[in-house]
């Protein structure tokens, strides 16, 4: 009787964990797809004297209106700074 209820604990245990890797492949899938999407992105601008803070550009995808936040912080003055892609943003 124990060995039943160790065995169907077991099974719920499998389970839960194959659900759990289904949906955290999906959620991979889909910031992968956003990445690559063209549209507004979303940043975390960190820089190096401590004044963070976020933005939001659009591109061709997540790496092009990375580089034009970058290069337009550079132009005021922000070299020290760097864009760290938080999502796409649906507008």
């Amino acid at each position: 009787m124990a060995l039943s209820r160790v065995l169907i604990a077991v099974a719920g245990g499998v389970m839960v964990a194959a659900a759990g890797v289904a949906v955290a492949a999906n959620l991979g899938s889909t910031k992968q797809t956003d990445f690559f999407a063209s549209g507004k992105h979303q940043f975390y601008v960190w820089c190096a004297n401590g004044s963070d803070f976020t933005a939001m550009q659009r591109g061709t995808s997540a790496e092009d209106a990375q580089m034009k936040l970058y290069n337009a912080g550079k132009a005021n003055g922000r070299s020290a700074c760097w864009p760290v892609w938080q999502g796409r943003v649906s507008s």
